[in-house]
């Protein structure tokens, strides 16, 4: 097949728009540090705290709804031995901004926080927090080389081209106009993202329902035709691991730093709120094409279609199920609308990772850590150098496996296990913890998490649990292991540090206290700033 020029032209036709968006946001960046009270820095990743609720509501939605989100729905549905009761992703997030909503907005913009980690570095200190720090940095990059890969796949798909180049124009386009212009440059094009996702892909839907080939979705729900229903099954036995990919979604994506920039964003609480009750119903209904498309695939008899036999599942290409349909199920000039709206969901979600892991990392790791007498313009300079940093590092994770829902879940599993814990007692549990408990509690879950394994990317599971089941020389969990990791790590926490303050009561411990931490530093506002120039300029005498 030769290579589809049409379809790259209108690729490039959208990646120009999305340039184009990310260069007047920059634009308005800058425009918007001269008229902030605060400081640069805080601009680029929080938007100055004066972000447009309509726009704050598209941003929030688009991260969310990214080409993991789009592309697993449809992989799981397509899957014969899954199918849409293994969906869990519209619940789970419908869940997850319901949940940030009601708990976690308040405590994160009380103090005034720029970063998810700014609470712990005012509980245990810059270096500690900085260590507890690496899952999410894990976590990110892991969602990053999923979107990445999920577009790379795509178009790769249907422009025949290569996926690694793919990969690497998408990457670059992200991180130039995230470089240009932070979370305005973000957030504006998170608009037009999502308007491309929602006229796109349901525009999508009709001609792939209407095709010859495939059977009608409901008789082929609960009838086995061309494979297993695409309904699925739950049995009793599995309903354990069935809730732990449930919480995996719905309590991991409260710590990711790119939900509480969206949090932080916006001017009062109030629409903070109205932001996330917002990404709840906009999250599901998103999806619906993508799980539409999935039940379409699998009521297809690809031997009549022009992709032949065998199917894509028996070529182990079900994760990009969502594409192959569009090719061959849609018209082709349909299908290029399709690509665009995957392509946008992508970029969407892309953007906002990098963002959030290069602001924790300036300001979080450099200023705090590192060298905390860092000028605003150094710190600004650190976190551009960590979104090319990181991007590259995503790009490469992204040419590595085949499999979007793989990364999607592995970079939840890293944050919901080790870092989920940790968030709850820091926000909710503070009086009971110290950092023998958080220490404790970060050594304990990395090695459960380590001895349990993970097959699908090469960590043998060393650890025998109850419930395992062993199906064709491989080990099968059962138990909710995520989940239970996560709660036996918070009970070590709180063990710990109770035993810590009792052994320090005894005088047999030294525990260091809130009081004797490296306190967090509220942004300093920038007219605050020249006033303590000026003051001490006329200080120094002249020579």
């Amino acid at each position: 097949m030769a290579v589809n020029w049409p379809g790259l032209l209108s690729i490039g036709v959208f990646y120009v728009m999305i340039l184009a968006m990310g260069i007047w946001a920059s634009r308005k960046s800058k425009c918007e540090e001269k008229n902030s009270t605060g400081n640069r820095s805080e601009v680029t990743m929080v938007g100055g705290r004066n972000l447009n609720i309509w726009v704050s509501i598209c941003s929030m939605t688009a991260t969310w709804v990214g080409g993991g989100y789009i592309l697993g729905n449809a992989e799981v549905v397509y899957d014969p031995k899954k199918g849409l009761v293994w969906a869990i992703g519209p619940l789970a997030f419908f869940m997850n901004f319901v949940i940030g909503a009601l708990f976690f907005v308040k405590p994160i913009r009380s103090k005034k926080y720029v970063t998810l980690m700014d609470p712990f570095q005012e509980k245990y200190g810059n270096k500690l927090a900085a260590v507890l720090f690496i899952p999410a940095l894990i976590g990110d990059i892991l969602w990053v080389a999923c979107v990445l890969g999920a577009l790379g796949g795509t178009i790769s798909v249907v422009m025949d081209i290569s996926s690694m180049l793919a990969v690497c124009i998408s990457a670059a386009v992200a991180v130039f106009y995230t470089l240009m212009g932070g979370l305005y440059a973000v957030a504006y094009t998170d608009v037009i993202q999502l308007g491309l996702m929602l006229v796109g892909l349901w525009l999508c839907v009709p001609f792939i329902l209407a095709n010859p080939s495939s059977a009608n979705i409901t008789i082929a729900a609960v009838t086995k035709l061309h494979q297993e229903p695409w309904i699925g099954s739950l049995q009793l036995e599995e309903a354990g691991r069935w809730v732990d990919d449930l919480l995996l979604l719905a309590i991991g994506g409260i710590c990711y730093q790119a939900f509480y920039q969206r949090v932080l964003s916006t001017a009062t609480d109030a629409q903070s709120k109205l932001t996330c009750y917002a990404g709840a119903v906009l999250c599901p209904i998103l999806a619906v094409p993508s799980l539409i498309i999935g039940a379409v695939a699998a009521s297809t008899n690809w031997n009549e279609t022009s992709y032949g036999s065998p199917s894509p599942y028996e070529q182990g290409k079900a994760g990009m199920i969502l594409p192959i349909a569009l090719q061959h199920l849609c018209p082709f000039y349909v299908s290029l609308i399709g690509i665009g709206a995957l392509a946008a969901a992508v970029m969407s979600s892309v953007d906002s990772a990098l963002l959030s892991v290069a602001s924790q990392l300036g300001r979080n790791v450099f200023k705090n850590v590192i060298y905390k007498g860092a000028s605003e313009k150094l710190i600004l300079a650190v976190v551009k150098g960590s979104i090319l940093l990181c991007g590259i590092m995503g790009a490469g994770l992204a040419m590595t496996t085949k499999s979007v829902h793989l990364l999607w879940i592995v970079s939840a599993d890293v944050v919901y296990s080790m870092m989920a814990p940790q968030v709850i007692c820091t926000f909710f549990l503070s009086r009971r913890v110290n950092h023998y408990g958080a220490c404790a509690g970060f050594v304990l879950s990395l090695l459960l998490r380590a001895l349990v394994g993970e097959p699908m990317i090469g960590l043998p599971d060393v650890l025998p649990l109850p419930w395992d089941k062993m199906v064709d020389g491989h080990r099968y969990r059962l138990l909710p292991f995520r989940t239970a990791i996560m709660l036996v790590t918070m009970a070590t926490i709180l063990v710990v540090s109770r035993l810590a303050l009792w052994l320090s009561e005894k005088g047999l411990l030294t525990v260091v206290g809130d009081a004797e931490t490296v306190k967090y530093t509220a942004p300093v506002p920038r007219h605050e700033e020249e006033k303590e120039t000026e003051r001490k300029s006329s200080l120094t005498p002249s020579s």
